[in-house]
């Protein structure tokens, strides 16, 4: 597809298949790349869940220099190429932000607690369900303090008239409305919300969009496992790579974007 304002992407995916001649066993199957040229139009870059706090320090401090390295001059870039960015800050976020859209047509997908099945108690692990929910942590109501004082980050604010979004549902009417048809996203965290909001990488997928996450403007929730070589955040850009979505680094992107 040819157009006159056209983003160059190297996008990466996981080639499962092998060469002829060659053992089609998994140390043998790698990374490979599709060149795309994507019109400026039909393409929106997804800040997700880019927050001011975290309660974990080393998450924080790694969002943190993630943010101000790799993630600005993207922003920066994209902003000057004429880009179109959306923030997608969490529902309590979104829905106090000056920005928030509620397109019509729009709708907040929640389960309603009149649903018959599972039964109520249980999916609130109460009543007789009570024992199968976790413990309570002494600390968690310093954790919920933090994190009900998180907001957008200082430095990755709306600007203008870039619209922040709450939910997938809403997502998807945006683009809808302005033609796009690929999503790029950056963002935190990548094991959790990159994945797994409504308005993340699977369920936009599971909607027809194309996926593309910038791996360098993104870590995960790490453990004591697996912090020390990043497994969790590694491990999620993989699952993506693997199954049909691809991912990309912020320098490609900014190599990428039409000279003037």
């Amino acid at each position: 597809m040819t157009d006159a304002k056209c983003w160059k992407v190297h996008a990466q995916y996981h080639r499962w298949h092998v060469d002829p001649g060659v053992d089609w066993i998994e140390a043998n199957t790698t990374t490979a790349h599709l060149d795309w040229d994507l019109p400026l139009s039909q393409v929106a870059v997804v800040l997700l869940d880019v927050w001011d706090r975290h309660y974990l320090q080393d998450t924080h401090a790694r969002s943190e220099k993630i943010i101000q390295q790799n993630l600005l001059p993207l922003v920066k870039a994209c902003r000057g190429a004429g880009i179109q960015l959306v923030h997608a800050p969490s529902p309590e976020q979104a829905e106090g932000h000056p920005n928030w859209l509620q397109l019509e047509g729009w709708d907040k997908q929640t389960w309603p607690d009149e649903a018959s099945w599972p039964p109520a108690e249980f999916r609130r692990r109460q009543g007789e369900f009570a024992a199968y929910a976790l413990p309570q942590e002494p600390r968690d109501a310093e954790r919920e303090g933090i994190r009900a004082k998180k907001g957008l980050h200082p430095d990755v604010q709306p600007l203008g008239d870039e619209p922040v979004i709450a939910t997938g549902e809403e997502l998807h009417q945006w683009c809808k409305q302005e033609g796009v048809m690929t999503l790029i996203y950056a963002g935190f965290n990548t094991n959790a919300c990159i994945l797994h909001r409504d308005y993340g990488t699977l369920d936009m997928s599971r909607r027809g969009y194309d996926i593309v996450l910038v791996r360098d403007c993104t870590t995960g929730m790490e453990s004591s496992e697996t912090h020390a070589e990043l497994w969790q955040t590694r491990g999620a850009v993989k699952i993506l790579e693997m199954f049909g979505k691809y991912s990309v680094t912020s320098d490609e992107l900014i190599a990428g974007l039409p000279a003037g």
